[in-house]
């Protein structure tokens, strides 16, 4: 890959450099914030040589590139634009604070939840285990080692809310040591255990608001979202504490006044309040999934996914862990998955469907993440873009998530979804299986039907000038013309595997006579090596082309080799490009066979060489057809 062609090519389509706000890559893609993402080119971007995909997610654009080669992109790009490299959570900043106020609530709530999920899949998925176990062998329930596993399997939603306040206190800056002692207020053994607690009758009061109201002696085990709301307080009220007590003060003032305070509004008012507040949105949720006959399921099964593309799924965090910690039955995550895997589907039909193999490459590996529960490959990278996969995925994971309703299917875990998923419902194995394959089915059906290949634009050619060596009205666009004089020679005889193999492009090969290469017809240099054994072309019928003179001459140096032209640079039809020492280099040990190949060759339906024997400069070496 020419990785200066794509970094330029991928900024032009952005915009250029005045409309990007940061940069980024992790080990597969570029992680951009723009400016203006109406001044993107998406369609331009997608189709880029090296570009296996561009999605957005978070408020980033992200350009799949690939492992190993990603990098090198990103340090052309960030060269071209001028721009100092970032880190993928400078770029994380950069895109939140461009987001509404209600997406960065959301997206807040995610990045508290998500580092605590390995946790809950722990704990859950040993749940699963035992109960399962427990059926199979009903002795094991009296057994030591099932008591002490059973410790184990519901020791993080015991201590649920020590967790939240942890998270959220590293998320909001507050001393993660005092985040823990508010969550372990909340759930103090001097309290009232919240399970037991039946209809909250005759309950010992704990503080009393004029008589008006009173605020029972209960804990908050179960509970999710008034752990957020305290650490949030507390983290106010650090923050204002630090700016104001004297240093030498600091260290002796700020904890105890924090605590305090952030201590007795948790336990009299944010508790009472938040509590009520998450008890009416878990039963609206636990309500909407009891609808008779899956409705309120299938309603949320075609919903999940364009939450996803807005990036507000986070929010289903708190509802899967109150269900958890409220009776351990986790009944959304089936919801999810049905979405999940209705999207990989509807990809999957795509990557089979489709004859664009570009898109084929990408679609496949997209759609297989898909079914691991990394949905934005197949979401973004190829749903999205062409709508109808995206709307039979809809249609896909409505049809599995009432399944999985009507089924009663459950999880005793959050975070898993999709193949994983089936360690965390072993209870309702069968169920969460119909789930999966009728999500799968429909979603595929669906997208089978609805999708279709785009007929492929065609450009209006600009008139060209008189050639040098051959008249310009024998010129056929549907063909590559002789770069070099020789012998015609099949790429699939080219001594070196990677050409032979078509891995860089389909074309053929010249055996040179003599040491020149000319334009085999009007473009622009796009590439031009420093050791000018190699030029790239873009030629004005819309044909990129890479003419390697030799197999590993990149190891002279430029040893033997003349360029009379540069990156950029206009060249018309027999122009001089590059001359080259055949003597010399034979003597080096080196092969001047030239490989010319076609690098976007997805564009034509075929290549075949189309000569014989000798070819003089610009004789017919290659025919394409569109």
């Amino acid at each position: 890959m020419d990785y200066n062609k794509c970094a330029s090519e991928i900024l032009s389509a952005l915009g250029g450099k005045d409309n990007l706000a940061s940069a980024a890559h992790c080990a597969t893609r570029l992680r951009l914030v723009i400016g203006d993402n109406g001044k993107v080119k998406k369609s331009v971007l997608e189709n880029i040589d090296g570009v296996k995909g561009v999605f957005e997610a978070a408020g980033q654009l992200q350009v799949i590139i690939g492992t190993g080669t990603v990098n090198k992109v990103y340090g052309e790009f960030i060269k071209l634009a001028g721009v100092e490299a970032a880190s993928k959570d400078d770029v994380k900043k950069a895109a939140a604070a461009k987001a509404p106020w209600y997406k960065r609530a959301i997206k807040t709530l995610g990045d508290i939840f998500v580092p605590i999920i390995p946790a809950i899949v722990a704990t859950g998925l040993l749940c699963g285990l035992l109960g399962g176990l427990s059926k199979a062998f009903p002795d094991l329930g009296s057994t030591k080692i099932y008591t002490l596993l059973d410790i184990f399997s519901n020791a993080a939603l015991t201590f649920l809310p020590i967790l939240i306040a942890v998270s959220a206190a590293k998320i909001f800056g507050a001393n993660v040591y005092l985040g823990a002692v508010i969550g372990m207020i909340m759930i103090h053994p001097n309290l009232i255990n919240a399970w037991s607690v039946g209809d909250g009758s005759n309950l010992p009061v704990l503080w009393s608001w004029f008589g008006l109201w009173d605020i029972h002696a209960t804990g908050y085990q179960g509970h999710v979202i008034p752990v957020v709301i305290a650490i949030l307080v507390l983290s106010i009220i650090e923050k204002w504490l630090h700016k104001r007590v004297p240093e030498v003060l600091d260290l002796f003032v700020t904890p105890l006044v924090s605590v305090l305070v952030t201590g007795f509004l948790t336990m009299t008012v944010i508790g009472p309040v938040f509590s009520q507040i998450e008890t009416w949105v878990l039963t609206g949720a636990q309500w909407l999934i009891s609808i008779p006959l899956g409705i309120g399921s299938f309603l949320m099964g075609a919903a999940y996914a364009p939450t996803v593309v807005a990036g507000v799924h986070h929010m289903y965090n708190a509802i899967e862990l109150s269900m958890l910690a409220n009776n351990g039955m986790n009944t959304w995550m089936p919801i999810a998955t049905a979405a999940n895997v209705a999207q990989g589907s509807a990809a999957l039909a795509v990557a089979v469907k489709t004859r664009n193999r570009k898109l084929k490459s990408m679609a496949l590996p997209a759609s297989l993440s898909a079914f691991l529960g990394i949905t934005e490959p197949a979401i973004f990278g190829v749903n999205v873009r062409f709508g109808k996969p995206l709307i039979a995925g809809m249609i896909g994971g409505a049809c599995g998530a009432a399944v999985a309703s009507i089924m009663g299917v459950y999880a005793t875990a959050n975070g898993v979804t999709g193949v994983f998923g089936f360690l965390i419902t072993t209870d309702t194995f069968v169920g969460y299986l119909l789930t999966f394959l009728i999500a799968t089915a429909v979603a595929f059906a669906v997208s089978w039907i609805l999708y279709k290949d785009a007929e492929p634009e065609t450009e209006a050619v600009p008139e060209k000038p008189e050639a040098e060596s051959k008249p310009a009205e024998n010129y056929d666009d549907n063909c590559v013309y002789a770069p070099l004089k020789g012998k015609a020679v099949l790429m699939a005889d080219v001594p070196d595997e990677t050409f032979a193999s078509d891995v860089l492009g389909m074309g053929a090969a010249v055996d040179p006579s003599e040491g020149k290469v000319v334009a085999p017809a009007d473009g622009e240099v796009s590439t031009l090596f420093d050791t000018h054994h190699a030029i790239g072309l873009t030629l004005d019928n819309g044909m990129e082309m890479l003419i390697h003179v030799g197999i590993n001459t990149v190891e002279l140096n430029g040893e033997g080799y003349k360029a009379f032209v540069s990156e950029g640079d206009r060249v018309t039809r027999g122009q001089t490009l590059i001359t080259f020492d055949i003597p010399l280099i034979k003597s080096k040990g080196y092969k001047t066979i030239t490989p010319v190949i076609i690098t976007n060759a997805d564009d034509y339906k075929s290549i075949i060489k189309a000569a014989d024997g000798d070819v003089d400069f610009l004789d017919k070496l290659i025919e394409t057809t569109k």
